[in-house]
């Protein structure tokens, strides 16, 4: 999709603009894949298949770790948007964050396997549809910032609401897991893994907050 000349942040680096293209891709790709792996979990534990999307996770989040110093780089190179320089590299920081807080949580149940009851698993797989959902309405929103400014309101509109949908998938998920007979160490463990599902959904309204002061920055 052509960027507009009109709105576009970057009209005449075309170079740059791709690589925040695929910087912003791989955010996305993160959060797929971590949905990805929850569901293998939930289906079959720590699978080869499991590691598999472990692996690509990772990648995925170097790949975005390295398009984004490379960003960062040029920005300072030709010295590009000295005025807007500072809020972009934060919000590009912050967008990485999402990668890291998707692999972090695919290691965590690599390495923790926690035991999830099969009435839970549902809500589970709820709650990080809606964190994944939310994520990818933030990245749209960023696109939207460096595409075409006039439309970050309405993106960040869904982060708000997506993020308010994933505080109630937490919290009607946290309140069953303790309103159950497990034992009480097997509930903190699954209210930890309920929170860090949810983690995403959190930092993506983070920097929903952000951009939209970016935004009306930009604006006048």
């Amino acid at each position: 999709m052509a960027l507009s000349r009109k709105t576009a942040l970057f009209g005449r680096t075309r170079a740059l603009e791709r690589q925040i293209e695929e910087f912003l891709d791989s955010v996305s790709e993160a959060g797929l894949l971590f949905l990805r792996a929850l569901k293998i979990y939930m289906s079959d534990g720590v699978s080869e298949e499991f590691d598999e999307t472990l692996r690509d996770v990772a990648e995925t989040e170097s790949r975005a770790d390295e398009l984004r110093r490379s960003v960062e780089a040029q920005l300072y190179e030709q010295t590009l948007i000295p005025d807007l320089r500072a809020d972009v590299l934060s919000l590009l920081e912050h967008m990485d964050r999402l990668t890291g807080i998707f692999q972090n949580n695919c290691y965590r149940f690599s390495i923790e396997k926690p035991d999830i009851p099969e009435h839970f698993k549902r809500d589970f797989i709820s709650l990080g549809e809606t964190a994944v959902i939310c994520s990818d309405s933030l990245v749209m929103a960023a696109r939207a910032f460096f595409r075409n400014i006039e439309a970050v309101r309405d993106h960040n509109h869904k982060v708000i609401f997506y993020e308010t949908e994933a505080d109630k998938i937490c919290t009607k998920l946290k309140t069953a897991i303790f309103d159950s007979d497990l034992p009480l160490e097997r509930k903190l463990h699954l209210r930890y893994f309920t929170e860090r599902v949810d983690e995403a959904a959190n930092a993506a309204e983070d920097v929903a907050d952000e951009l939209a002061i970016f935004t009306i920055k930009r604006s006048l």
